[in-house]
Protein backbone atom coordinates (compact mmCIF):
# COMPACT_ATOMS: atom_id res chain seq x y z
CA UNK A 1 0.00 0.00 0.00
CA UNK A 2 2.87 2.48 0.92
CA UNK A 3 4.47 1.75 -2.93
CA UNK A 4 0.79 2.77 -4.17
CA UNK A 5 0.33 5.68 -1.57
CA UNK A 6 3.98 6.51 -3.38
CA UNK A 7 3.62 6.74 -6.78
CA UNK A 8 0.12 9.07 -6.25
CA UNK A 9 2.54 11.66 -4.24
CA UNK A 10 4.81 11.05 -6.83
CA UNK A 11 2.44 11.40 -9.48
CA UNK A 12 0.69 14.86 -8.32
CA UNK A 13 4.30 16.20 -6.61
CA UNK A 14 3.77 19.03 -9.32
CA UNK A 15 0.03 19.56 -7.94
CA UNK A 16 1.44 19.79 -4.49
CA UNK A 17 4.19 22.05 -5.20
CA UNK A 18 2.05 24.39 -6.90
CA UNK A 19 -0.27 24.92 -3.58
CA UNK A 20 2.58 25.15 -1.27
CA UNK A 21 4.54 27.68 -3.78
CA UNK A 22 1.60 29.50 -3.10
CA UNK A 23 0.54 29.24 0.41
CA UNK A 24 4.04 28.66 1.45
CA UNK A 25 3.66 25.44 3.32
CA UNK A 26 0.37 26.51 4.78
CA UNK A 27 -0.15 22.70 5.84
CA UNK A 28 2.33 22.46 8.26
CA UNK A 29 1.96 23.91 12.00
CA UNK A 30 1.96 27.45 11.75
CA UNK A 31 -1.31 29.06 12.34
CA UNK A 32 -3.98 30.19 9.93
CA UNK A 33 -5.30 33.90 9.86
CA UNK A 34 -6.76 36.18 7.11
CA UNK A 35 -4.35 36.40 4.73
CA UNK A 36 -2.94 32.67 4.26
CA UNK A 37 -6.43 32.04 3.60
CA UNK A 38 -6.23 34.50 0.39
CA UNK A 39 -3.20 32.82 -0.79
CA UNK A 40 -4.63 29.40 -0.42
CA UNK A 41 -7.52 30.37 -2.21
CA UNK A 42 -5.65 31.65 -4.64
CA UNK A 43 -3.49 27.84 -4.91
CA UNK A 44 -6.33 26.43 -4.98
CA UNK A 45 -7.64 27.69 -8.36
CA UNK A 46 -4.12 27.54 -9.50
CA UNK A 47 -4.67 23.71 -8.99
CA UNK A 48 -8.14 23.91 -10.84
CA UNK A 49 -10.12 22.63 -8.39
CA UNK A 50 -12.73 24.86 -9.69
CA UNK A 51 -15.30 27.55 -8.48
CA UNK A 52 -17.49 25.22 -6.32
CA UNK A 53 -15.00 22.77 -4.89
CA UNK A 54 -12.80 25.66 -3.94
CA UNK A 55 -15.48 27.55 -2.39
CA UNK A 56 -16.90 24.71 -0.62
CA UNK A 57 -13.21 23.90 0.95
CA UNK A 58 -12.55 27.75 1.59
CA UNK A 59 -16.21 27.87 3.41
CA UNK A 60 -15.29 25.12 5.93
CA UNK A 61 -12.21 26.68 6.64
CA UNK A 62 -13.04 30.05 7.41
CA UNK A 63 -16.42 28.83 9.54
CA UNK A 64 -14.14 26.56 11.98
CA UNK A 65 -11.47 29.74 11.86
CA UNK A 66 -14.05 31.83 13.40
CA UNK A 67 -14.96 29.16 15.81
CA UNK A 68 -11.16 28.60 16.65
CA UNK A 69 -8.70 31.43 16.03
CA UNK A 70 -5.62 28.89 17.04
CA UNK A 71 -6.67 26.95 14.37
CA UNK A 72 -2.99 25.36 12.75
CA UNK A 73 -2.61 24.49 8.84
CA UNK A 74 -2.67 21.36 9.15
CA UNK A 75 -6.35 21.29 10.54
CA UNK A 76 -6.98 23.37 7.03
CA UNK A 77 -5.52 20.55 5.66
CA UNK A 78 -7.97 18.17 6.79
CA UNK A 79 -10.95 20.11 6.86
CA UNK A 80 -9.74 20.42 2.84
CA UNK A 81 -9.54 16.59 2.63
CA UNK A 82 -13.00 15.63 4.23
CA UNK A 83 -14.33 18.30 1.38
CA UNK A 84 -12.85 16.63 -1.65
CA UNK A 85 -13.56 12.85 -0.11
CA UNK A 86 -17.53 13.47 -0.07
CA UNK A 87 -17.23 15.36 -3.39
CA UNK A 88 -15.45 12.33 -5.21
CA UNK A 89 -17.34 9.99 -3.32
CA UNK A 90 -18.63 7.25 -5.65
CA UNK A 91 -15.50 8.34 -8.41
CA UNK A 92 -13.80 5.14 -7.69
CA UNK A 93 -14.33 3.10 -10.81
CA UNK A 94 -13.43 -0.72 -9.65
CA UNK A 95 -12.11 -3.02 -12.18
CA UNK A 96 -13.50 -6.05 -10.60
CA UNK A 97 -17.14 -4.95 -11.09
CA UNK A 98 -16.99 -4.89 -14.93
CA UNK A 99 -19.68 -7.28 -16.12
CA UNK A 100 -18.91 -10.01 -18.44
CA UNK A 101 -19.89 -10.26 -22.16
CA UNK A 102 -23.03 -11.60 -23.03
CA UNK A 103 -23.23 -15.51 -23.18
CA UNK A 104 -22.50 -17.28 -26.01
CA UNK A 105 -25.84 -18.26 -28.25
CA UNK A 106 -26.24 -21.94 -29.24
CA UNK A 107 -23.92 -22.65 -32.13
CA UNK A 108 -21.81 -19.58 -31.54
CA UNK A 109 -18.59 -21.90 -31.75
CA UNK A 110 -16.49 -23.01 -28.39
CA UNK A 111 -17.01 -26.66 -26.53
CA UNK A 112 -17.98 -27.65 -23.18
CA UNK A 113 -15.50 -29.27 -20.58
CA UNK A 114 -15.43 -32.94 -20.41
CA UNK A 115 -17.88 -32.23 -17.33
CA UNK A 116 -20.32 -30.61 -19.03
CA UNK A 117 -19.76 -26.98 -17.73
CA UNK A 118 -20.75 -23.92 -19.99
CA UNK A 119 -18.28 -22.61 -22.19
CA UNK A 120 -16.89 -19.09 -21.12
CA UNK A 121 -18.56 -15.75 -21.29
CA UNK A 122 -18.09 -13.54 -24.82
CA UNK A 123 -15.37 -11.06 -24.01
CA UNK A 124 -15.52 -7.70 -21.91
CA UNK A 125 -15.38 -5.10 -24.95
CA UNK A 126 -13.74 -1.86 -23.54
CA UNK A 127 -13.88 1.02 -26.22
CA UNK A 128 -11.37 3.73 -25.11
CA UNK A 129 -12.35 7.13 -26.69
CA UNK A 130 -10.35 10.62 -26.88
CA UNK A 131 -8.90 13.65 -28.55
CA UNK A 132 -5.24 13.39 -30.16
CA UNK A 133 -2.60 13.72 -27.91
CA UNK A 134 -4.63 12.39 -24.73
CA UNK A 135 -2.66 9.16 -24.24
CA UNK A 136 -4.93 7.24 -25.62
CA UNK A 137 -2.71 4.75 -27.34
CA UNK A 138 -0.04 4.12 -24.36
CA UNK A 139 -3.26 4.21 -21.80
CA UNK A 140 -5.18 0.99 -24.21
CA UNK A 141 -1.75 -1.09 -23.98
CA UNK A 142 -1.12 -0.38 -20.37
CA UNK A 143 -4.57 -0.89 -19.58
CA UNK A 144 -3.94 -4.87 -21.15
CA UNK A 145 -0.92 -4.84 -19.08
CA UNK A 146 -2.36 -4.24 -15.96
CA UNK A 147 -5.42 -6.59 -16.62
CA UNK A 148 -2.96 -9.57 -18.18
CA UNK A 149 -0.85 -9.18 -14.38
CA UNK A 150 -4.20 -9.24 -12.70
CA UNK A 151 -4.65 -12.77 -14.48
CA UNK A 152 -6.73 -11.76 -17.39
CA UNK A 153 -6.78 -13.01 -21.07
CA UNK A 154 -6.66 -9.63 -23.13
CA UNK A 155 -6.52 -8.84 -26.90
CA UNK A 156 -5.80 -5.24 -28.21
CA UNK A 157 -7.78 -4.11 -31.07
CA UNK A 158 -5.71 -1.33 -33.32
CA UNK A 159 -8.37 0.58 -34.62
CA UNK A 160 -6.35 3.86 -34.64
CA UNK A 161 -6.64 3.64 -38.50
CA UNK A 162 -6.83 7.47 -38.87
CA UNK A 163 -4.09 8.53 -37.61
CA UNK A 164 -0.33 7.22 -39.80
CA UNK A 165 1.82 5.52 -37.23
CA UNK A 166 -0.89 5.02 -34.38
CA UNK A 167 -1.16 0.64 -35.68
CA UNK A 168 2.55 0.87 -35.04
CA UNK A 169 2.76 2.63 -32.22
CA UNK A 170 0.43 -0.06 -30.54
CA UNK A 171 2.12 -3.07 -31.93
CA UNK A 172 5.26 -1.57 -30.86
CA UNK A 173 3.87 -1.68 -27.33
CA UNK A 174 2.29 -4.94 -27.37
CA UNK A 175 5.44 -6.43 -28.91
CA UNK A 176 7.13 -4.50 -25.67
CA UNK A 177 4.77 -6.07 -23.08
CA UNK A 178 3.73 -9.18 -24.78
CA UNK A 179 0.28 -8.47 -25.45
CA UNK A 180 -1.84 -10.12 -27.95
CA UNK A 181 -3.03 -7.59 -30.97
CA UNK A 182 -5.29 -7.44 -34.14
CA UNK A 183 -4.28 -4.71 -36.47
CA UNK A 184 -4.07 -3.94 -40.16
CA UNK A 185 -3.02 -1.00 -41.97
CA UNK A 186 -3.38 2.91 -41.58
CA UNK A 187 -6.58 3.92 -43.94
CA UNK A 188 -8.17 0.31 -43.08
CA UNK A 189 -11.95 0.09 -42.31
CA UNK A 190 -11.47 0.57 -38.58
CA UNK A 191 -14.90 -1.22 -37.88
CA UNK A 192 -13.79 -3.76 -39.87
CA UNK A 193 -10.91 -4.31 -37.18
CA UNK A 194 -13.05 -4.30 -34.17
CA UNK A 195 -15.03 -7.09 -35.63
CA UNK A 196 -12.06 -9.12 -36.33
CA UNK A 197 -10.43 -8.41 -33.05
CA UNK A 198 -13.91 -9.85 -31.01
CA UNK A 199 -14.17 -13.00 -33.09
CA UNK A 200 -10.55 -13.56 -32.75
CA UNK A 201 -11.10 -13.01 -28.81
CA UNK A 202 -13.93 -15.15 -29.01
CA UNK A 203 -12.83 -17.96 -30.53
CA UNK A 204 -9.33 -17.61 -28.00
CA UNK A 205 -11.53 -17.42 -25.25
CA UNK A 206 -9.85 -13.88 -24.11
CA UNK A 207 -11.76 -12.57 -21.06
CA UNK A 208 -11.28 -8.63 -22.51
CA UNK A 209 -11.18 -6.89 -26.13
CA UNK A 210 -9.71 -2.95 -25.42
CA UNK A 211 -9.99 -1.37 -28.69
CA UNK A 212 -7.77 2.07 -29.14
CA UNK A 213 -10.26 4.08 -31.66
CA UNK A 214 -8.85 6.93 -33.61
CA UNK A 215 -8.35 9.99 -31.62
CA UNK A 216 -11.32 12.50 -32.35
CA UNK A 217 -12.47 16.01 -31.67
CA UNK A 218 -15.68 16.16 -30.40
CA UNK A 219 -16.71 18.70 -33.09
CA UNK A 220 -15.55 16.13 -36.11
CA UNK A 221 -18.82 14.43 -37.23
CA UNK A 222 -17.25 11.92 -39.28
CA UNK A 223 -14.86 10.39 -36.82
CA UNK A 224 -18.12 10.54 -34.33
CA UNK A 225 -19.74 8.66 -36.70
CA UNK A 226 -16.96 5.81 -37.06
CA UNK A 227 -17.47 5.27 -33.19
CA UNK A 228 -21.24 4.76 -33.65
CA UNK A 229 -20.55 2.94 -36.82
CA UNK A 230 -17.75 0.53 -34.44
CA UNK A 231 -20.46 0.13 -31.97
CA UNK A 232 -22.50 -1.19 -34.58
CA UNK A 233 -20.45 -3.79 -35.52
CA UNK A 234 -19.39 -5.10 -31.79
CA UNK A 235 -22.93 -5.43 -31.40
CA UNK A 236 -23.93 -7.72 -34.22
CA UNK A 237 -21.54 -10.29 -32.46
CA UNK A 238 -22.64 -9.64 -28.61
CA UNK A 239 -25.48 -6.88 -27.64
CA UNK A 240 -24.17 -5.69 -25.11
CA UNK A 241 -20.78 -5.01 -25.99
CA UNK A 242 -19.30 -2.31 -25.96
CA UNK A 243 -20.06 -3.04 -22.26
CA UNK A 244 -17.20 -0.02 -21.26
CA UNK A 245 -17.03 3.20 -22.95
CA UNK A 246 -13.68 4.81 -21.37
CA UNK A 247 -13.28 8.42 -21.94
CA UNK A 248 -9.35 9.29 -21.79
CA UNK A 249 -8.91 12.69 -20.62
CA UNK A 250 -5.33 15.02 -20.80
CA UNK A 251 -5.19 15.40 -17.10
CA UNK A 252 -3.08 18.87 -18.14
CA UNK A 253 -5.80 20.49 -20.30
CA UNK A 254 -7.32 20.77 -16.63
CA UNK A 255 -11.03 21.92 -16.56
CA UNK A 256 -11.15 22.75 -20.05
CA UNK A 257 -11.72 19.29 -20.58
CA UNK A 258 -15.23 18.75 -19.15
CA UNK A 259 -17.06 20.48 -22.16
CA UNK A 260 -15.27 17.86 -23.98
CA UNK A 261 -16.35 14.95 -21.68
CA UNK A 262 -19.70 16.12 -21.94
CA UNK A 263 -20.24 16.14 -26.00
CA UNK A 264 -18.95 12.55 -25.78
CA UNK A 265 -20.86 11.19 -23.53
CA UNK A 266 -23.86 12.64 -24.84
CA UNK A 267 -23.00 10.91 -27.85
CA UNK A 268 -21.28 7.68 -26.71
CA UNK A 269 -22.57 7.17 -23.36
CA UNK A 270 -19.59 7.16 -21.59
CA UNK A 271 -19.12 4.34 -18.71
CA UNK A 272 -15.96 5.68 -17.18
CA UNK A 273 -12.82 8.30 -17.78
CA UNK A 274 -9.47 7.51 -17.25
CA UNK A 275 -7.14 10.69 -16.66
CA UNK A 276 -3.73 10.34 -18.16
CA UNK A 277 -0.15 12.82 -17.91
CA UNK A 278 -1.46 13.99 -14.05
CA UNK A 279 3.11 13.65 -13.42
CA UNK A 280 3.01 16.42 -15.97
CA UNK A 281 0.99 19.11 -14.53
CA UNK A 282 0.52 21.02 -11.80
CA UNK A 283 -3.25 20.87 -12.26
CA UNK A 284 -4.08 18.11 -10.78
CA UNK A 285 -7.28 19.00 -9.40
CA UNK A 286 -8.91 18.86 -12.74
CA UNK A 287 -10.01 15.24 -11.97
CA UNK A 288 -12.42 16.83 -9.73
CA UNK A 289 -14.29 19.29 -11.40
CA UNK A 290 -14.63 16.31 -14.12
CA UNK A 291 -16.24 13.89 -11.77
CA UNK A 292 -18.51 16.48 -10.07
CA UNK A 293 -19.71 18.01 -13.28
CA UNK A 294 -20.33 14.54 -14.77
CA UNK A 295 -20.82 12.11 -12.50
CA UNK A 296 -18.39 9.73 -14.47
CA UNK A 297 -16.66 6.73 -12.75
CA UNK A 298 -12.70 7.20 -12.66
CA UNK A 299 -11.13 4.22 -13.33
CA UNK A 300 -7.33 4.83 -14.19
CA UNK A 301 -4.99 7.60 -13.59
CA UNK A 302 -2.03 8.14 -15.87
CA UNK A 303 0.83 9.35 -13.39
CA UNK A 304 3.86 8.45 -15.41
CA UNK A 305 5.57 6.91 -19.02
CA UNK A 306 5.94 3.44 -17.44
CA UNK A 307 3.13 0.29 -17.81
CA UNK A 308 3.25 -0.32 -14.18
CA UNK A 309 2.51 4.08 -13.75
CA UNK A 310 -0.73 2.95 -15.14
CA UNK A 311 -2.87 3.17 -11.62
CA UNK A 312 -6.42 2.38 -10.04
CA UNK A 313 -8.35 5.38 -9.17
CA UNK A 314 -7.99 5.70 -5.31
CA UNK A 315 -10.11 8.58 -3.38
CA UNK A 316 -7.85 8.03 -0.14
CA UNK A 317 -4.64 7.90 -2.09
CA UNK A 318 -5.47 11.42 -3.99
CA UNK A 319 -6.98 12.87 -1.70
CA UNK A 320 -4.00 12.06 0.92
CA UNK A 321 -1.41 12.93 -1.64
CA UNK A 322 -2.95 16.54 -2.09
CA UNK A 323 -3.93 17.47 1.30
CA UNK A 324 -1.76 15.08 3.57
CA UNK A 325 1.30 15.21 5.26
CA UNK A 326 4.38 14.27 3.59
CA UNK A 327 5.78 10.91 3.84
Amino acid sequence: MFGLFKKFKDGFAKTVSAIAAKTGGLFGGRKIDASSLETLEEALYTADFGVETTAEILAEIKAAYKKDKELRGQDAAAIGAAVLKRVLAGAEGVLADLPKGGPRPPGAGGSETASGDRVPPLPVVIAMIGVNGSGKTTTSAKLAWRLKQDGKTVVLAACDTFRAAAVEQLKTWATRLELEIIASHTGADAAAVAFDAWQAAKARGRDYLIVDTAGRLHTKSHLMDELAKIRRVLQKNDPTAPQHRWLVVDGSLGSNSIEQARVFHESFGLTGLVVTKLDGTSRGGALVGIYRQLKIPIYFLGLGEQAEDLQPFSVDNYVKAVFGPGE
